[in-house]
């Protein structure tokens, strides 16, 4: 189940929503909270509930030790076996395939074994849960004495699947009590909206425009289509992922609880490190906490530090040797920019070149994320640079027919309609119009947003959710 599916649009979140609410009982909500973010999990792959929930049992006993040894070997005990638990978990579902298909080609011995099918979500609440128990030990939270509340916490169904990573420590309170206010439901639902406006109306339609481009026959594409189609995806899965958050934010919201932010307009960094710092935030911010730091962040082993991280995070997207890659692309740069501002201290180029120049480092980025085939992958990065062959007619015909949307799309990865509805909202709150604004064109906004999803949804057949695969 999606929430860009009108399925839940109209039939699983108003029923849970209407549950939830009707309940009076603060337990019985937080069971409405479990059922309902179960039976949302188990819609496509039932089997892997088990695992789910295997997973939960195994951190929430081992967060009741870490908290009741404290300072002792008996906590230390406790955080390496949930490490390894639930790693070795991770690594069994989701690269057991990869390195079996590896060692099967270098030493060149035929293994038929493929793999396991992919839980769902199963990166996202693994990283949960081993922060859960992370934090416990070092003393942040306190160990969750309701197995219910834990299993609530790690199945929650706003952010299970495709994030964003929540810690515990960030909604710990809203876990013990939550309070109703119309003000935040309402963010909550202008949240949502915003979210599925990004999915349903730029995702899913850079995705299609950019298949015509990505999937096609790369030598009858020209520099200009393999740019062109390289930039719809950047589109596709900026608004995929950002609009899923938004969501996810919103949801939960909905329900009383306050998710941190995922994303902060990546696209108008003007650094490697800069965009991470933008994108998928909470993605970032776990592997600087859980890794980056403990090894000894800047202070030593900085750059083995760096490496060591973008491995792990290019490894975290996805069972294959790209996404590697990818990590390891972003960790070099990464790198290099570092020393580039120890040895000019002063020195700053005009934002001008730094936007180019982080264009270009995107682009490049996203083939290495897009392709798994690594020789498909060279072959389009060739494309990028091919001066022979600069342009085509049918990217020509296919930008000027699309030239409206790309123009709001690309309008849409910058502050600028955020800044345009600020200054509005503050303008209105001196107004006498408020009331209005408030009552009927705040309102208005959202239902039209609906509506127009519901359209597209309706004659689209093109909705996929990128990060499900990670």
């Amino acid at each position: 189940m999606v929430f860009s599916s009108l399925f839940f649009i109209f039939l699983f979140l108003p029923i849970s929503l209407l549950l939830y609410y009707i309940i009076p009982s603060r337990t019985w909500k937080n069971g409405v909270l479990i059922v309902s973010s179960l039976v949302f999990y188990a819609w496509g792959e039932p089997v892997w509930v088990i695992l789910l929930i295997i997973s939960s049992i195994v951190d929430y006993f081992h967060g009741r030790i870490a908290e009741r040894y404290l300072k002792r070997w008996q906590s230390k005990a406790a955080l390496i076996s949930s490490l390894i638990i639930n790693l070795a978990i991770l690594i069994l579902f989701k690269y057991s395939g990869m390195f079996v298909s590896t060692f099967s080609t270098l030493f060149d011995i035929p293994l038929n074994f493929k793999g396991f099918s992919l839980p769902i979500g199963i990166s996202f609440y693994t990283f949960q849960t081993i922060s859960y128990v992370f934090d416990v030990y070092r003393g942040q939270v306190k160990a969750q004495k309701s197995f219910w509340k834990f299993l609530m916490f790690v199945s929650l169904f706003h952010q299970l699947v495709a994030g964003p990573i929540v810690r515990y420590k960030d909604i710990s309170t809203e876990i013990e009590q939550r309070f109703f206010s119309t003000e935040q439901f309402g963010d909550g639902v202008r949240r949502f909206a915003i979210g599925l406006a990004k999915k349903v109306v730029f995702a899913n339609t850079a995705g299609a425009l950019a298949t015509n481009f990505l999937d096609g026959q790369l030598v009858e594409l020209s520099m200009g289509g393999h740019w062109f189609g390289m930039t719809l995806f950047a589109f596709q899965i900026y608004y995929d992922f950002s609009g899923y958050s938004d969501m996810a934010i919103g949801l939960g919201r909905m329900f009383g609880f306050t998710y941190q932010e995922n994303f902060n307009y990546p696209y108008i960094s003007q650094s490697v490190t800069e965009f991470w710092r933008r994108w998928h935030m909470s993605l970032g911010s776990f592997f600087r906490d859980y890794l980056y730091i403990p090894l000894g962040g800047n202070r030593r082993y900085q750059f083995r530090n760096l490496f060591i991280v973008w491995f792990l995070t290019g490894l975290w997207h996805g069972a294959s040797w790209n996404f590697v890659l990818w990590g390891l692309y972003y960790g070099v740069l990464s790198g290099f920019e570092k020393i580039l501002r120890w040895i000019f201290k002063s020195f700053r180029l005009p934002a001008i070149f730094n936007y180019g120049y982080m264009f270009v480092v995107t682009i490049f980025g996203w083939t290495l994320f897009y392709f798994e085939d690594l020789n498909r992958g060279l072959q389009f990065m060739r494309g990028l640079i091919n001066m022979e062959y600069l342009w085509d007619v049918t990217s020509e015909v296919m930008l000027m027919n699309n030239m409206w949307f790309l123009t709001l799309a690309f309008i849409g990865v910058t502050p600028i309609v955020t800044k345009l509805f600020g200054a509005i909202d503050v303008t209105m709150t001196k107004s006498l119009f408020r009331p209005i604004y408030l009552t009927f064109f705040y309102p208005l906004t959202i239902i039209s947003i609906f509506i127009v999803a519901f359209v597209l949804l309706m004659g689209q057949s093109y909705n996929p959710f990128l990060y499900f695969r990670f």
